[in-house]
């Protein structure tokens, strides 16, 4: 598919149905794994999102929180602000928590042990990285539709007893519920009791800005549900929850991660992106296009490499132009053909810094990268005699290892060259 015809393409399936003008609420529903509460057949007459959303003489307040608990995100985590987005599209408020306190705790959901507590100088690198990155995304211009908070302005100022009463508001049991402390326990791994209180300074963000909905993967349930709890027992009316899916990564088994190595960084070069994308399995193509684009999915092109190279080009078209879908296109078609590197983007092609752990592995001396950084820990790596500490030592020119010695422990070396 020439890069005319991916225009083409992707201009004739954009989604007809904006979310100002659906009624049948379509955008809302995308991609959405559970809206919750919903009516039951006890209490049928029960109010639905849908059903406050065409009744609100106001715009709903719609509240997404990020914990800045790493520099970098990638597509995985744009979903919900891309919905978060859409909410805005709709005329509501989006509320964007930097959780700049609850990071320096780190939320325990998924964890098997207990997360490094951060730095304040570290959070705050993050959250600026995190603005960012998804500036593309969400509508920072128009007045009243974005806020911008951190969790710190409140959070920081609890004394000990509105602490108490949080804590008042849950029993262990109710905390044992949640997935990741029930496995923890079961293997009598440590929880440390400020762990318990994240689910409860999450929940209590919903009470300082007064949110209507929360956003959230599918593991954020427990998280947001203790929003509705202690919304009503503030006097607050409960929010609603709408869960969106953990996407899988490029590698089309496990969920996208940077630590697999099968994402998409929001911050990638164009031309990275592309590449990646272009190679989306095909099974996991319709899910990306629901997720990562407002294209009509019943109008995509039937042969799966033409799905491929539209959602490659897409894509980057949203974070980078499309000027720039078009130079990243041409570059893998150049690439992909002759060998070459284009030249108009060899000065912006990353670097590729050999890492010191990967080293170890691919060496021989230890049996994996990560075993690599525990010998490095335990200070048993030395490099020509010199012992090296920082697990993230990386070398960018060959001629920095010419002719050293790598030892490992007492009896393991290999002499390096370029």
């Amino acid at each position: 598919m020439n890069t005319t015809n991916l225009i083409s393409s992707a201009q004739s399936l954009i989604n007809s149905e904006s979310p100002s003008m659906a009624q049948d609420f379509a955008w809302l529903r995308r991609g959405v794994v559970e809206i919750f509460p919903q009516p039951t057949d006890v209490d049928s007459e029960s109010e639905t999102l849908e059903k406050r959303l065409a009744t609100t003489s106001r715009p709903l307040r719609v509240k997404l929180g990020i914990d800045p608990t790493g520099a970098d995100i990638h597509l995985g985590h744009s979903i919900p602000v891309r919905k978060l987005r859409a909410f805005q599209d709709a005329g509501h408020t989006a509320v964007l928590i930097i959780g700049d306190f609850t990071a320096r705790i780190g939320d325990p959901t998924g964890k098997s042990e207990v997360r490094r507590q951060l730095t304040e100088a570290e959070v705050a690198q993050n959250a600026q990285t995190y603005l960012d990155q998804v500036r593309p995304i969400l509508d920072f211009d128009t007045p009243g539709r974005l806020e911008v908070r951190y969790n710190s302005e409140w959070l920081s100022r609890l004394d000990l007893g509105k602490i108490l009463e949080l804590l008042s508001t849950m029993t262990v049991g109710q905390m044992l519920a949640k997935e990741g402390f029930a496995e923890r326990y079961k293997k009598e791994n440590p929880i440390f009791l400020h762990e318990f209180l994240y689910p409860l300074m999450q929940g209590y963000d919903s009470v300082a800005v007064e949110a209507d909905v929360e956003l959230g993967g599918t593991d954020q349930k427990f998280n947001i549900a203790v929003g509705r709890d202690l919304q009503r027992h503030f006097g607050q009316k409960p929010q609603f929850g709408l869960l969106l899916p953990i996407l899988i990564g490029t590698d089309g088994v496990q969920k996208m991660s940077k630590s697999l190595g099968n994402y998409v960084g929001l911050s990638e070069h164009p031309s990275d992106k592309y590449q990646k994308l272009q190679g989306v399995p095909d099974q996991l193509l319709t899910q990306y296009f629901e997720l990562l684009t407002d294209l009509a999915l019943e109008k995509l092109p039937a042969n799966p490499r033409d799905r491929q190279l539209l959602l490659a080009w897409e894509v980057v078209k949203q974070y980078h132009g499309e000027a720039a879908a078009n130079q990243a296109k041409e570059a893998a078609d150049s690439g992909g053909k002759k060998g070459a590197i284009p030249e108009f983007s060899l000065a912006e092609i990353p670097q590729f810094p050999v890492k010191l752990a990967y080293l170890l592995n691919v060496s021989g001396l230890c049996k994996s990268s990560g075993e690599g950084k525990r010998k490095i820990q335990e200070g048993g790596v030395y490099l020509d005699g010199d012992r090296i500490t920082n697990v993230d030592t990386t070398f960018a020119q060959p001629d920095e290892l010419a002719q050293k010695v790598l030892q490992v422990g007492k009896n393991k070396f290999v002499r390096l060259v370029p």
